[in-house]
């Protein structure tokens, strides 16, 4: 493989193979499970490396580690060895102890371990490292699934322009779910930094954007999220198999002779089975007690219909993995005892993994597949069901949360957690024509040869080929280091300077309490240094109330613009109001405004000289915007006749008298000489007006890339206070 040529990189917690010592020798087991099947015909096709942990603790690798990578290189893999204590804590802990119970819905299981946490985020931060130093900036990095929600964000920040996919397997839960976790933030922040986020269906999809909505106030557009300057798009891809692997491999003589063997053992019953990993998530409880009503209710199918569960073991380091296991092996030993007779046993239980010949069989020999997992992300076994049994009239009982059941549709849908819908099913299943299975299974057959595991992935990886994470647009008024550059040698060489600062949003983030924005002492050495320097006139241009500016900023040498160009205070002199102003009209407005207090818990509202401010940044986001659109209907209708502005802002609404904005408090000062160099930032549209007013020599910033007049626009306030603070340092060369 050739190093320089663009490469996809597929990231996973496992390798699809997982290695074997003994002694000194080193074997290779193939690793089961959908996901290694369905990046197969990638990683076949296209020049590749897979990148993940081998099987084996770094301990135990002990001075193979070496060996171990060597040989997986040759097959393109790149082993990622996790100390014991890592893989404790990170995958039977945080991984299997609180995302996968909570992402499932079974948050009885869920545990909150800080230790755990702080595994995952430094397993991640491992792979993240590995992953840098073997890949290039061209490369397309595919990361997969619930292990590495952090992993998109953290190569973001080394390489901001690396095209990146997440996908993740297990369902995003509804966002009453996902807020229950204690480090939601950072998961959201974590999956964010891909530029395209996958998930299996068009519910989980919508799942993610509520969440992402009610924890960082983003709205989407057609699945779009503007997310810290770029552009992430989340959809659906129903992910697929090999259909003809698994259609063409029951005609193989080891599978013929499979299915006889089985067929022998038995006395002509008809065959019900289920494949799984043993997990709670699987409904197999809920299934046997489901067959267990059949048996009873329809005595007339007993010693006709056998019930094959084949229960892979998973998990079983983790104690609520344990407790199932006791308790399916109690249940089946019920139900057989109960119902079992000389020559019958009701069920077979197979808890082990089988070889794939004899799953084929299995899946060919069985009259029924029962496929009714209470929660999955999507569950491949009734695709592989249906795929082995083209042709032959074997019924799809299926979970209306499979996460395939839209797929799928032409099934027998059930709703698991039914035990007499289930039993039913089951008679039904039983007594459908041949004809009419054949024909609803031909229709499902047709859509999963379209929608294979070869076009999964490459209709996900089209997809993000075509994502543009920053406009051509953005690209074009982005403040980069060239024009950074230039910024800076204009005001090293200029002899008069203005500079206009914005406060909330630009000098410092936002708050859920407005005072608790004062200034610390990063800022207040920033401003002393503009400050101090006699060739400058800073002016903080602020929506802000005239005696909070005193009483934060008021020992600096600087000029104030209040409460959005209400007040002005030139340097050395006292506050003035821009021009006569009334306020006799918050008698009309004050009373609307503390109704929708009354019915916001957390909003507040903020009573300035010449304004009423309705802050609402401590509101749960889908509730501040539902609540910020009704009021300001309501504002506008009420101000229609009166001589007032109503302004919204981020989580705000700013009622204020019309004619009185920040361009033309700047004013005063733009026209108190010919600068030699101006500079003006701000965050929210109410700079625009100050933006507006510049003269075309005006250096102009927008916090935040949105349309804007602004000519250049910067991330964040950190990027603000780094600019301000190299103004005042020596200009070099760079």
């Amino acid at each position: 493989m050739n190093s320089t040529e663009k490469k996809i990189i597929l990231v996973s917690n496992r390798l699809p193979v997982s290695v074997v010592t003994r002694g000194k020798s080193i074997d290779f087991t193939q690793s089961a499970g959908g996901l290694a099947t369905g990046l197969d015909s990638i990683y076949g096709e296209q020049n590749s490396l897979w990148v993940g942990w081998p099987g084996i603790s770094r301990e135990k690798a002990g001075k193979n580690q070496r060996a171990i990578r060597e040989k997986l290189a040759g097959n393109r893999f790149h082993s990622v060895f996790i100390s014991q204590k890592d893989l404790d804590l990170f995958y039977n802990g945080f991984c299997n102890n609180t995302l996968w119970p909570l992402f499932v819905y079974f948050t009885q299981h869920v545990k909150y371990d800080s230790r755990q946490w702080e595994a995952y985020v430094r397993v991640n931060q491992q792979f993240c490292d590995e992953i840098l130093r073997i890949s290039s900036p061209e490369d397309t990095i595919w990361v997969h699934d619930y292990h590495f929600m952090l992993l998109p964000r953290m190569l973001r920040e080394k390489r901001p322009d690396q095209r990146i996919g997440f996908f993740l397997h297990i369902p995003w839960p509804a966002s009453e779910i996902y807020r229950e976790l204690p480090w939601r933030d950072a998961i959201i922040d974590g999956v964010l930094g891909a530029d395209l986020v996958g998930l299996h269906t068009n519910d989980y999809v919508t799942h993610f954007l509520h969440s992402v909505r009610r924890l960082t106030g983003i709205e989407h557009y057609l699945g779009t999220i503007r997310y810290k300057n770029r552009d992430v798009k989340a959809d659906s891809f129903p992910m697929g198999i090999d259909y003809q692997k698994f259609a063409t491999t029951p005609a193989e003589k080891p599978v013929q002779r499979e299915i006889k063997k089985i067929k022998a053992q038995l006395s002509g019953e008809k065959i019900i089975l289920s494949v799984d990993r043993l997990d709670y998530t699987k409904g197999i409880l809920e299934r046997l007690e489901a067959y267990e009503l059949f048996l009873k209710r329809y005595p007339k199918y007993r010693e006709k219909v056998m019930f094959i569960i084949v229960a892979v073991p998973s998990r079983t380091k983790v104690e609520s993995y344990q407790q199932l296991k006791r308790q399916v092996d109690e249940r089946v030993g019920e139900i057989n005892g109960r119902f079992g007779t000389l020559g019958w046993v009701p069920i077979w239980y197979l808890y082990k993994s089988i070889p794939f010949h004899r799953l084929i069989a299995l899946y060919r020999a069985a009259d029924i597949g029962m496929v009714t997992p209470i929660r999955d992300g999507m569950n491949l076994v009734a695709k592989e069901f249906l795929a082995a049994n083209e042709g032959h009239p074997a019924v799809l009982i299926l979970s209306e949360r499979a996460g395939a059941e839209r797929e799928l549709g032409e099934a027998l849908v059930v709703n698991p957690n039914d035990i007499q819908g289930m039993a039913e099913s089951i008679k039904s299943a039983l007594e459908l024509p041949r004809k009419t299975i054949l024909r609803e299974n031909a229709v499902m057959q047709e859509r999963l040869k379209r929608y294979d595991a070869r076009r999964w992935a490459a209709d996900f990886l089209e997809r993000l080929d075509k994502v543009e994470p920053i406009s051509p647009r953005s690209v074009r008024r982005a403040l980069t280091p060239k024009i950074r550059t230039q910024l800076l040698k204009a005001y090293h060489q200029a002899k008069t300077r203005l500079i206009l600062l914005d406060y909330d949003g630009t000098l410092t983030g936002f708050h859920d309490k407005p005072e608790a924005a004062k200034p610390g002492k990063a800022l207040q050495k920033i401003l002393g240094k503009l400050t101090d320097d006699p060739k400058n006139t800073v002016a903080i241009v602020s929506g802000r109330d005239r005696r909070t500016l005193d009483e934060w900023l008021g020992d600096f040498n600087l000029n104030f613009i209040a409460e959005h160009g209400v007040w002005l205070k030139p340097q050395g002199e006292s506050w003035r109001l821009i021009e006569p102003l009334r306020s006799d009209w918050k008698t009309s407005v004050r009373p609307l405004m503390e109704h929708y207090i009354d019915r916001t818990p957390g909003a507040i509202l903020e009573e300035k000289d010449y304004s009423l401010v309705w802050h609402c940044r401590k509101v749960d986001s889908e509730f501040a915007s539902r609540r910020t659109l009704e009021l300001m209907e309501d504002l506008v209708q009420l101000t229609a006749h009166l001589s007032l502005n109503v302004l919204q802002g981020h989580r705000v609404i700013e009622v204020k008298n019309a004619n009185v904005d920040k361009g033309r408090a700047v004013a005063q000062w733009l026209n108190q000489r010919d600068w030699d160099f101006i500079l003006s930032i701000g965050d929210d549209w109410t700079d625009e007006d100050v933006f507006r007013v510049l003269p075309d020599h005006g250096w102009s910033i927008r916090v935040g890339d949105t349309d804007s007049h602004a000519k250049y626009w910067v991330p964040d306030v950190n990027r603000v206070l780094s600019l301000l603070d190299s103004l005042s340092g020596r200009m070099t060369n760079e």
